[in-house]
């Protein structure tokens, strides 16, 4: 009996999918957690060698050595993290001196060098660093973290998932011009000449006198005539370019919410959903329709915004936008993938004139699944897990309480 081998193909090809985008999934929380860095660092030891001793580093140099390339294994990671991650490094540093084993899981030497001509011990080390205790660590030294409980400041967020519903594009609009000039020049000169002779004559002979004379005439006349001219011509224009008009699609973030209140309310803050303090002005419907026709809200928006914040006493809200991409294929793993772009800020309303305190974006953050829905659904949870975060180092390194 001959057997039909394309459905048991199908069923294999079927589920390698569903086993790259598992893994793909399971593997972006780990690695959002536990994050590789790289620190290296030069020991002298000359001042721990005696006069008889040998030259060469000792294991209490070569730990030091080790733990200080660690740390710079993590002020790498906050370098590279941005200048609010930076400073937060700063404000932890002696508690990871206190306890390394708290916050690097492991660490791997690549490399070492003990230079006993110049009696300096060099190690380069890879560490693993557990993000979340690092995060922890900040959020506990930050102003919100020291804070008491009913110190902590309140704050709300609106963030709108969008993506580009239709684009209207013009054709450039071009202007030629060409000018045109004629320039003509002449002259004309008129010459004369008169010119006379005479000549005058007498001979004796034979007793009688003989006279004899003689005139001649030459007149000259002449014209010299001269002409010139030049032909100019210029052509120039200009083209004009209009800009693409952009409308967009709110898509559902309801499920985005729970991100958002899970991050902000880590770093401390009192956290409390938009939809709780709708006013009578303040609408979330009103800023979703600002952000469909463009990226700015309109003034009245804002001063809704404001208004609706202080009638609660809510000092510090969140704004921002989620904009999806298209789908396209993943090269590494061939399934979907999607692109998010988040712009967010900050605002503070608890000055007369509300102000931005702190700002990120645009920023770009990519999800991966078997289908387009899902991963458009990763690549938001991923921007906005990561916006909410790097919002909230920024408030914790200006000390916002």
């Amino acid at each position: 009996m001959q057997i039909n081998r394309h459905p048991i193909r199908h069923l294999c090809r079927s589920f390698l999918i569903l086993l790259m985008a598992a893994l793909a999934l399971s593997a972006q929380p780990a690695l959002a957690q536990i994050q590789q860095a790289r620190g290296q660092y030069s020991l002298s030891y000359k001042e721990s060698v005696g006069v008889f001793d040998r030259a060469e580093a000792s294991p209490a140099i070569k730990q030091k050595a080790r733990q200080e390339a660690a740390l710079k294994a993590v002020e790498s990671y906050y370098a590279e993290a941005g200048q609010s991650e930076s400073a937060n490094f700063d404000a932890i540093r002696a508690k990871i001196l206190e306890n390394q084993d708290r916050y690097i899981l492991d660490t791997t030497v690549l490399s070492e060098t003990d230079d006993p001509k110049e009696m300096r011990y060099t190690i380069a080390v890879r560490v693993s660093l557990n993000v979340a205790n690092l995060r922890n660590a900040v959020q506990a030294s930050s102003a919100v973290g020291k804070a008491a409980q009913g110190e902590k400041s309140a704050m709300s967020f609106v963030f709108v998932s969008r993506q580009v519903d239709s684009a209207k594009s013009y054709d450039d609009r071009v202007y030629k011009r060409q000018d045109e000039g004629a320039q003509f020049s002449g002259s004309a000169t008129a010459k004369e000449s008169y010119k006379e002779s005479t000549n005058e004559g007498e001979s004796v002979g034979k007793g009688r006198v003989r006279t004899q004379g003689g005139i001649s005439r030459e007149s000259r006349n002449g014209v010299d005539v001269s002409a010139k001219s030049t032909v100019t011509s210029e052509t120039g224009g200009s083209t004009t370019r209009k800009a693409t008009d952009t409308t967009w699609r709110v898509l559902p973030s309801a499920n985005l919410n729970q991100t958002f209140v899970a991050k902000f309310s880590q770093a401390g803050y009192d956290v409390i959903e938009a939809a709780m303090v709708e006013t009578a002005g303040f609408k979330i419907a009103a800023i979703e329709a600002d952000y469909k026709s463009g990226n700015d809200l309109q003034p009245q928006t804002l001063r809704a915004i404001a208004a609706g914040m202080k009638e609660h006493q809510i000092p510090y809200i969140a704004l921002g936008t989620l904009d999806v991409g298209l789908a396209e294929k993943d090269p590494q793993s061939g399934l979907q993938r999607v692109a998010v772009t988040v712009n967010a800020k900050v605002w503070d309303v608890t000055k007369p004139i509300p102000r931005t305190r702190v700002a990120v974006g645009p920023v770009a953050y990519a999800g991966v699944g078997p289908t387009e829905e899902e991963a458009r659904g990763n690549a938001l949870k991923a921007a906005a897990s990561n916006a909410a975060q790097e919002l909230s180092s920024r408030m914790a390194t200006m000390g916002l309480q």
